[in-house]
C-alpha cells in the first residue's frame, strides 16, 4: 500500500510541539518553581535553588568568555561541594562538555585524562593541587586553570590558577542567556574508566541519556519531591550516576559530604533529616560498623541505594535492622551509572528478613528508560535459559547507553557489537526474570576444569562474624590451574585465622570452591568504594 498516512500529514516536528532532551530544564524549573528552596548544604553554606541557576548560568558566562563553546571540553578535580555540583549544569548551558576527574588518579593518569579529552579549562580543589601540579607539568601544552578553595575544607594546598572559582564566577552573568540545545545526542559529559588494564576508556554521555537516567533514578526508586539527598557518592563517578540532575529535577537538597566517614554520616542523617543516599556496598559497611560514639539517633526511614559488586545478604540485613532500607541496582560507566534495578514485590514483604536479603542481593531488572537486558552466551548471542544456572554475559540496549568511547572506535565497535552493549559481566538469568551477577567474566576461577564464581565464594565468607570485608581471586597452581584465594578483612576487634577461614568456607560450601590459602589485611579500593582485584591478583601470583 502506497501513499501517504493521514498521521504524516501536516502534523510536523515543530519548536512548538519538540524540544531535545536535556537535564539543563530541571535546574531551570526547580528555579522558576521553587526559587527560595534549599538546593545545596555545604556545612555553613546555604544555597537556593534561585542562587544555584544563577551560578551555574555565572559559571557558563565565564566559561564562554573564555573561549569555550560548543563541544569543547572543561575538566573538574575537585570533592562533593557546591562547585562540583554546579559544574553538573554550566559547562553544558555554555554547549561545552564536562569531564569530572578521579580525585585519587596520579599525575600521570590526570595528565593522560587532560590530553585525551582535550580539555581547555580545568577546574580544580586546592586539595589536589599536589597531583595535579605534576599532571600540568606533564601536559605540554597551556590550559586555563581555576582553583577552587573550599572555605569549608580543613585541607591545604596550593592556588595553581589564573584566579580563584569565587572571582571566575564573579566575572560571569547571572541572566547569561543561553541557547537550548538543538540536539539531544549532543555530547554532555565525558566519564573516564578506571583503566586497571591499560589507559582508561572515555566515555561519552548525550544529554538525552543524562535526562532519562535522571527521570529514571526518581522513578525506580521512588523518589519524592523536596528530598534530602547526602552526597556519599562521588559526584565525579558517572556523573555522580546521574543524581546532580535527579536532584535538580525534583528541587531536592544536596547535602555535601567532603569527608565520608560513620560519624560524618550519622550526623547529617541526624541534623538534616537526610532521606536518601547512594554508595558502594563499602559504605554499607562503614554504616552498619559505626561505633558507639559515631552513631545518632534518628526516627525517620533512610533509603539507601548501592551499586557495585553484589552486597552480601548478611550486610543488608543488618542495614534493615538498622532502619535503612537499601536498593541495590547494577550498571556500568557505558550506562550513566545504574540501568538495572532489584524491583521490590509487596509479597516479599511477608519472607523473613534473611530471604529478604537473599531477594535484594540479586540485581534486578532492567530501568523504565532501558529498552534491552538479557544474559546471552557472546559467541552465539543466544539468550540463556531463565533456570538461574546457566551463566552467559549481561547485556544492554537503549536510550542509557554511551555514545561510545572517545577516539576510541575499535573498542567502541567490539563493545557494542550486534546491537548490545557487552558488559563484560558473568550472570544467570532466574525464573522470574531478574538477573543475578555471578562473576566479571576476567573473575571466574577455573580451577581443574571446574568455573568457581568469587562472588559466590565472597558471599559466604562475609558470613562469618568476624569478617567484615572479602575478595576472592585465582591463584596460579601446578595441580589445578588456579585456586581460590580470599583477602579479608576483619571486623575492628574481631579474630580468625586461616584454619578457621577456611573451615568455615568448607561446612558452607562445596569443597572445591573453597579457598586454600587466606591473606588477612586492609583491602585495596578505589575511590568509588570497588576492591581492586587487579592489585590482589598480583599479589596472589606470587606466593
Amino acid at each position: 500500500m502506497s501513499g501517504t498516512s493521514i498521521y504524516d500529514t501536516h502534523l510536523n516536528q515543530s519548536a512548538a510541539n519538540y524540544a531535545a532532551l536535556t537535564p539543563i530544564s530541571f535546574l531551570e524549573r526547580a528555579a522558576a518553581t521553587y526559587p527560595n528552596r534549599t538546593s545545596v548544604i555545604h556545612g555553613s553554606k546555604h544555597f537556593t535553588w534561585a542562587e544555584t541557576y544563577a551560578r551555574a548560568r555565572r559559571l557558563a558566562s565565564a566559561l564562554t568568555s573564555l573561549g569555550v563553546g560548543k563541544n569543547d571540553t572543561v575538566a573538574v578535580m575537585a570533592a562533593n561541594t557546591p562547585e562540583m555540583y554546579e559544574c553538573a549544569f554550566g559547562p553544558a548551558i555554555a554547549g561545552a562538555v564536562v569531564n569530572t576527574l578521579n580525585t585519587r588518579l596520579d599525575a600521570a593518569a590526570l595528565a593522560f585524562s587532560l590530553n585525551h579529552g582535550e580539555a581547555k579549562v580545568l577546574i580544580t580543589d586546592t586539595e589536589f593541587s599536589v597531583n595535579v601540579k605534576s599532571a600540568l607539568a606533564e601536559l605540554g601544552r597551556e590550559i586555563t586553570v581555576i582553583d577552587i578553595v573550599d572555605s569549608e575544607s580543613d585541607a591545604s594546598g596550593e592556588t595553581l590558577g589564573e584566579m580563584d572559582y569565587e572571582a571566575f564566577l564573579a566575572s560571569g552573568d547571572p541572566d547569561f542567556a543561553w541557547v537550548p540545545v538543538a540536539d539531544e545526542w549532543d555530547a554532555i559529559s565525558l566519564n573516564y574508566t578506571s583503566g586497571t588494564t591499560g589507559d582508561p576508556k572515555g566515555v561519552v554521555y548525550h544529554h538525552r541519556g543524562a535526562y532519562l537516567n535522571a527521570m529514571s533514578n526518581i522513578v525506580g526508586w521512588n523518589m519524592p519531591h523536596h528530598a534530602i539527598y547526602l552526597w556519599t557518592l562521588p559526584m565525579f563517578h558517572c556523573n555522580g550516576w546521574c543524581f546532580p540532575w535527579s536532584l535538580a529535577a525534583i528541587a531536592g537538597t544536596n547535602v555535601c559530604l567532603r569527608r565520608v566517614n560513620a560519624g560524618n554520616i550519622y550526623a547529617a542523617i541526624a541534623d538534616y533529616r537526610v532521606t536518601h543516599f547512594c554508595g558502594a556496598p563499602i559504605v554499607l559497611n562503614v554504616v552498619i560498623n559505626a561505633t558507639d560514639e559515631e552513631r545518632r539517633s534518628f526516627d525517620h526511614k533512610v533509603n539507601v541505594m548501592t551499586a557495585a559488586a553484589p552486597p552480601p545478604a548478611t550486610t543488608l540485613q543488618r542495614m534493615q535492622e538498622q532502619g535503612f532500607d537499601v536498593t541495590h541496582v547494577y550498571g556500568l560507566t557505558e550506562t550513566y551509572g545504574p540501568a538495572v534495578i532489584c524491583s521490590w514485590h509487596p509479597e516479599w514483604n511477608s519472607l523473613s528478613i534473611e530471604q529478604q536479603s537473599m531477594k535484594k542481593s540479586r540485581q534486578g531488572v532492567r530501568y523504565h528508560v532501558l529498552q534491552g537486558l538479557t544474559v546471552m552466551d557472546p559467541e552465539t548471542m543466544e539468550p540463556v535459559p531463565a533456570d538461574g544456572e546457566t551463566m552467559g554475559e549481561v547485556m544492554f540496549k537503549g536510550n542509557v547507553v554511551m555514545k561510545g568511547y572517545l577516539k576510541n572506535p575499535k573498542t567502541t565497535d567490539k563493545t557494542l557489537a550486534g546491537g548490545w552493549l557487552h558488559s563484560g559481566d558473568l550472570g544467570v538469568m532466574e525464573p522470574d526474570g531478574y538477573i543475578k551477577l555471578k562473576d566479571r567474566s576476567k573473575d571466574v576461577i577455573i580451577s581443574g576444569g571446574e568455573n568457581i564464581s568469587s562472588i559466590e565464594v565472597e558471599d559466604t565468607l562475609t558470613k562469618h562474624p568476624a569478617v567484615m570485608l572479602a575478595a576472592v581471586v585465582a591463584k596460579p597452581d601446578d595441580k589445578w590451574g588456579e585456586t581460590p584465594c580470599a583477602f579479608v578483612e576483619l571486623m575492628d576487634g574481631a579474630e580468625a585465622d586461616e584454619a578457621e577461614i577456611i573451615q568455615f568456607c568448607r561446612d558452607n560450601m562445596a569443597h572445591y570452591k573453597c579457598p586454600r590459602h587466606i591473606v588477612f589485611g586492609e583491602l585495596p579500593k578505589t575511590s568509588t568504594g570497588k576492591i581492586q582485584k587487579f592489585r590482589l591478583r598480583e599479589q596472589a601470583s606470587e606466593f
